[in-house]
């Protein structure tokens, strides 16, 4: 079990804690654009099996279509997130913060397309229907709160499932994410 940090800090768009694994899926926000929307997303390689180490092979373009048929069906795509989720709470980021990653897809929020642009998504080792483990919420508050704090525009009230951004393509971080429960511990972070 890795062991949960109280507090979570973040250096020029890196977190001071975790795995950093650079992916080469990003590139630059637009100019003056900062992130100001958390995008909770689900991913499981192949899907619903955990571990493996097959969601960083993905994230940096070197995942082999041989070790499971599905993967031959997504290695061709080059796509990121900021920053993993393990289910034990293992925090592994792929790009900065301050960084554009490639993971929201055609999307939609309060009326704003390219929802990459002025988001920072977070990716939970998980499935729609297998619930997440509680220190996948209580790292996700965490990294949650160290992001508020270190981005001005960026709130509470501004996270959002990929779901909620893409209703007509995706469905996670799906019915399994307790989005009360996560609010609950986000809001004793930000208040602590």
């Amino acid at each position: 079990m890795t062991l949960l940090k109280k507090s979570l800090r973040i250096e020029n768009g890196w977190l001071t804690e975790g795995e950093h694994c650079p992916s080469p899926n990003y590139n630059s926000r637009p100019e003056n654009v900062t992130p100001r929307l958390l995008v909770v997303h689900n991913i499981s390689l192949p899907p619903a099996k955990f571990g493996g180490g097959y969601i960083k092979d993905f994230f940096l373009n070197r995942l082999n279509s041989k070790a499971d048929p599905y993967f031959a069906t997504i290695e061709s795509l080059q796509v990121s997130a900021h920053l993993l989720i393990e289910r034990e709470g293992t925090l592994v980021q792929f790009v900065s913060f301050d960084q554009r990653a490639w993971h929201a897809g055609a999307s939609e929020y309060r009326s704003v397309a390219d929802c990459n642009d002025f988001s920072i998504g977070i990716e939970m080792e998980g499935t729609d229907n297998i619930p997440y483990t509680e220190q996948q919420y209580q790292q996700l508050a965490l990294v949650s709160a160290a992001l508020i704090r270190y981005y001005p525009q960026l709130s509470p009230d501004d996270v959002a499932g990929h779901s909620d951004i893409a209703p007509q393509r995706k469905t996670d971080p799906g019915m399994a994410f307790n989005w009360v429960y996560y609010n609950r511990l986000l809001s004793r972070e930000i208040t602590e």
